[in-house]
């Protein structure tokens, strides 16, 4: 049976439930010992925390940081000896994994919020030696803890502000500015145990002129720091850990791979690499030529990306920099675009161009190419007038490289003759990126073709301008883009109306030449 300890403190205002234990989340701030005398003071000393861990499916759970002292106990002495290292159960690591499957992700509960919950739900129990006895394919997830205390929280301050002895907090406009939020902090309620005249210890002690100043600029410090607390209480909804794994620290020289295995499931690296998960440049070789096989007889990109990605990153912690590593970037990077991922394309199109910039040998003038129709796609003009003004003389008269700079030369001068002719002779694998933008040019080329032709115009010789491959497909394109009533039988043959047609494409083409964002773009 699992044992029913609390989440959370019941909030301010409910009553406890029976049998209720008194549990304290780790607080977000830096504790300080209560002074005991007004001679002296004493500073908590700086908690260490652990070194981050993975979060994810088949990962460990974290090691938690122990739950600070209360303000009331006694500092640590020397004789205390580190947490000593946790075994932790099976049915823990999985509850880790459910934590963080697609499927249970909630948008409205952040990973910090998660890791942190994480945290401190696996050490409570840990402190309790409750790991083997909780049944922890019952527990709730930490997303589904942190929504429940929410909504406490939520009818806790509804509850207050109902109640005339509650202190509900001030609502704070997130536009407002730091002076703004001194003055609201600057505003309390005085409790009725203080309004008489000597209520705190300090009103009934004399103490002589220097002391008595020296006390009030303590207390003015003390004042300054529960402020600063307040405020952070009613940002936060609530003392919460502010912890963050912080990326993986720097090793003091690349990773040398000792894994044997040909495929291996990508996973982002949260933590340094071990090299008995990393495979070195030799294995990789053979991964290379097997994923080859797979691609071709398969076809199967959801697979194939993944591993490729893995290839990657296997390469990138062992700093390999060579031939082979232009080689494998420029395999992904042209199965992506046979599959229309511009964002893993981009990916690898960003790391080729600083692969070249180191003299490795590869198909660079393809790759320009490929940018400079990107840059088209994507109408960024900047971009692509520096890759232009980075051409060399000789790399203008690659074949590749060439098509590309007509293809641009084309649509600044309206020509879509030209550039349709230019569709049709695409080099390498450039018309996968052409086939991105060939339908707004259509579109464009359609209106400029309505306004020169009066009062119609075969639709075979749209087919043939627009490069459609047949008069079916053109009239497929015509309709769904608001021209349906303009296609009409004249004398045994297709005509557009192109006399009518007025603004019938012009909206389709405005919207069709919006700003392209693409996730991962260069």
């Amino acid at each position: 049976m699992m044992p029913t300890w609390p989440t959370a403190s019941p909030p301010q205002g409910v009553p406890a439930p029976n049998g209720y234990t008194a549990t304290y989340p780790a607080p977000a701030f830096t504790p300080v010992q209560v002074r005991q005398t007004f001679g002296q003071s004493y500073s908590a000393p700086q908690p260490s925390y652990p070194p981050a861990h993975t979060y994810g499916p088949a990962q460990p759970p974290p090691h938690v940081p122990t739950n600070y002292q209360s303000s009331a106990a006694s500092p640590p002495t020397a004789d205390e000896q580190p947490r000593k290292k946790v075994e932790w159960p099976d049915s823990v690591r999985s509850y880790v994994e459910r934590s963080f499957l697609p499927a249970n992700m909630d948008p409205t509960v952040s990973r910090e919020e998660m890791e942190a919950k994480l945290k401190e739900t696996i050490m409570r129990a840990s402190d309790d030696n409750l790991l083997y006895s909780i049944v922890w394919n019952n527990m709730p997830l930490p997303q589904q803890m942190i929504k429940t205390e929410r909504q406490e929280r939520a009818k806790a301050m509804a509850y207050s502000a109902q109640s005339p002895y509650g202190n509900a907090p001030v609502p704070i406009s997130k536009k407002r500015k730091s002076a703004d939020l001194e003055d609201v902090a600057n505003l309390s309620i005085t409790p009725p145990w203080r309004a008489g005249q000597g209520a705190r210890l300090e009103d009934r002690v004399t103490f002589s002129k220097d002391k008595r100043q020296a006390t009030e600029d303590s207390a003015d410090n003390t004042s300054k720091l529960n402020k600063y607390e307040k405020r952070q209480k009613r940002f936060n909804g609530g003392y919460v850990s502010t912890y963050r794994s912080p990326s993986p620290p720097p090793g003091d020289g690349p990773v040398v791979g000792t894994c044997e295995k040909l495929e291996k499931n990508y996973l982002r690296l949260t933590a340094p690499p071990k090299p008995e998960n990393v495979r070195p440049p030799r294995v990789l070789k053979n991964t290379l030529e097997l994923l080859k096989k797979k691609w071709k007889k398969d076809q199967n990109y959801a697979y194939i990306c993944d591993q490729f990605k893995s290839m990657r990153q296997d390469l990138t912690v062992q700093r390999v920099r060579d031939d082979f590593t232009v080689e494998v970037y420029e395999i992904h990077a042209r199965i992506a675009l046979e599959k229309g991922d511009l964002g893993e394309y981009n990916q690898c199109q960003t790391q080729l161009k600083a692969l070249y910039k180191l003299g490795l040998k590869g198909k660079a003038n393809e790759f320009k190419a490929y940018r400079i129709l990107y840059f088209i796609h994507t109408a960024n003009r900047t971009d692509l007038n520096s890759v232009l003004a980075d051409l060399t003389p000789a790399e203008k008269r690659d074949k590749a490289i060439k098509h590309a700079l007509d293809v641009r030369s084309s649509l600044a001068l309206g020509n879509y003759h030209r550039f349709f002719q230019l569709y049709n002779e695409t080099p390498n694998m450039g018309a996968y990126l052409m086939d991105m933008f060939v339908g707004r040019e259509r579109l464009a080329a359609l209106c400029n073709i309505c306004k020169a032709y009066k009062p119609d115009v075969p639709l075979r010789f749209v087919t043939e301008e627009l490069y459609f491959e047949s008069d079916l497909e053109a009239a497929q394109f015509i309709s769904d883009n608001g021209g349906q009533d303009l296609l009409h039988e004249k004398d045994g043959t297709i005509v557009i109306l192109t006399g009518k047609a007025g603004q019938t494409f012009e909206s389709h083409k405005t919207k069709a030449f919006a700003r392209v964002d693409i996730k991962g773009q260069i």
